[in-house]
């Protein structure tokens, strides 16, 4: 029985147009590199963003700490300055998902490579309220290791007395979201075509299901429990 689902934000149930990602290839590019936005999505997608950076940069063989820390202090300021006035929707059906998945007893949590700071934006802007449209927020500020390491799904756990790893699933539009769940143990580690990687991107992750809209989930938690693909 899946008693938690833990949500990635952008992408998967956030639409932000992909701003983040796009400040960030903004952010990089200003110290003289010319990366593309799919090399930004490729290496970056899901990741804590100082992480992020330090994975792109690392396409042109730079292993320098403090460009990647000048970099990221950087795109924090840019990505305030974009986030004003910018219109935030939430992914098709999230909230009737969350609602749904809530009255079967599931716990509903997001997940982000965020910091807790953009993370609240983000929600704010939607209209969610924890303790009512989701149980719990866990961001890359409230622990050590971040995606693909699995340390905020066993925080969300530990908040919210989940015991057993193998009741819970995981879901994200990026390749690294799916290795987080499989690192984990969840019982399904689930990826959707609505934001960074293509169905072909997700699939050299090895999920579990591969989804192009939330109420796909609803039938998996209901009647696939004990299903592979």
């Amino acid at each position: 029985m899946i008693k938690m689902a833990v949500f990635d934000m952008a992408g998967t149930t956030v639409d932000e147009d992909n701003v983040v990602y796009k400040t960030l290839m903004r952010a990089v590019n200003e110290r003289g590199f010319d990366f593309t936005f799919d090399e930004i999505l490729a290496q970056g997608a899901g990741k804590e963003k100082l992480h992020a950076i330090k994975s792109v940069l690392g396409l042109r063989g730079i292993l320098d700490s403090t460009l990647a820390e000048e970099i990221f202090e950087r795109f924090l300021v840019m990505l305030e300055e974009a986030y004003k006035g910018l219109e935030v929707t939430e992914q098709p059906n999230a909230s009737k998902v969350f609602a749904a998945l809530k009255a079967k007893g599931v716990a509903v949590v997001l997940n982000t490579g965020y910091n807790r700071e953009t993370a609240e934006d983000l929600v704010q802007k939607i209209g969610w309220e924890e303790g009512v449209h989701f149980d719990c927020l866990v961001t890359a500020s409230e622990v050590e290791r971040n995606r693909p390491d699995p340390d905020m799904i066993f925080w969300a756990q530990k908040k919210l007395g989940i015991d057993n790893v193998s009741e819970v699933l995981k879901v994200g539009d990026s390749k690294v979201d799916i290795e987080e769940g499989r690192n984990a143990g969840c019982r399904f580690s689930i990826g959707v075509t609505t934001g960074a990687h293509t169905e072909a991107q997700l699939r050299e992750a090895s999920p579990d299901f591969i989804i192009d809209n939330l109420l796909e989930l609803i039938p998996i938690v209901e009647s696939r429990a004990d299903s592979m693909v």
